[in-house]
């Protein structure tokens, strides 16, 4: 149990503070960009020294699934996981709408439809989940990597949301985008599907690649 309850904190904390300064600086300037990539990677880093030693740190449905499909983690208690996650991101954003007074603007991911498609918008969610929870994969398979690893997964996290921003408000994460997404509402709404899928997809793609080409490449050795 408290894995689950270190799980949905680590959601929860992840949802408020991050989504919590997107919302507050906007993402339509540079220091916009940079703080809330920032924001988001500072709370991984946080999170990664205070709750890993307990649940491991996923609060990202995404990097659960990684983990089972590389052969990390059982079926079962990836779905456990999953619903303290997403628990996790509800209680942030709630309580974020508390503090914004109003559920206009919650951080939710999006794309404009025009200069950035659909298709664009998955593909990029695609690629920067699976850089993302490859990452996460291959920074933890090695113990000596222990002291540094909350850092590399916070700044790998921080390099992803430079990049994505731009295109869809950087998901890689599908808690983090239902709960605010449902809470909004309208467009937000309507597209939260694209950042459920397409990062589920990424971290399928990161775990058959950890497993069949990382995994194997190490025991190669």
């Amino acid at each position: 149990m408290k894995k689950y309850i270190c799980e949905g904190v680590g959601t929860m904390l992840l949802t408020l503070l991050a989504c919590g300064v997107a919302c507050i600086l906007g993402c339509n300037t540079v220091a916009g960009v940079i703080g809330t990539s920032f924001a988001f990677g500072l709370v991984i880093v946080a999170a990664a020294y205070s709750i890993g030693n307990v649940s491991g740190c996923h609060i990202n449905p995404a990097v659960s699934i990684a983990l089972t499909v590389a052969g990390k983690m059982e079926v079962k208690e990836c779905v456990k996981y999953i619903i303290s996650q997403v628990i996790g991101a509800f209680v942030g954003s709630l309580l974020l709408a508390v503090c914004l007074k109003g559920f206009d603007s919650l951080g939710a991911n999006g794309y404009d439809g025009t200069n950035v498609t659909l298709w664009i918008a998955l593909l990029v969610e695609v690629i920067l989940t699976f850089i993302f929870t490859t990452t996460i994969l291959g920074v933890t398979d090695k113990k000596e990597n222990g002291h540094a690893t909350g850092i590399v997964i916070g700044l790998t996290l921080v390099l992803v949301h430079l990049f994505g921003i731009p295109f869809t408000g950087t998901s890689v994460n599908p808690a983090r985008s239902l709960a605010p997404a449902v809470l909004q509402g309208g467009e937000a709404l309507k597209q939260v599907w694209v950042f459920i899928v397409a990062p589920s997809v990424g971290a399928i793609m990161a775990g058959l690649f950890y497993k069949f080409v990382l995994q194997t490449g190490k025991k190669a050795k």
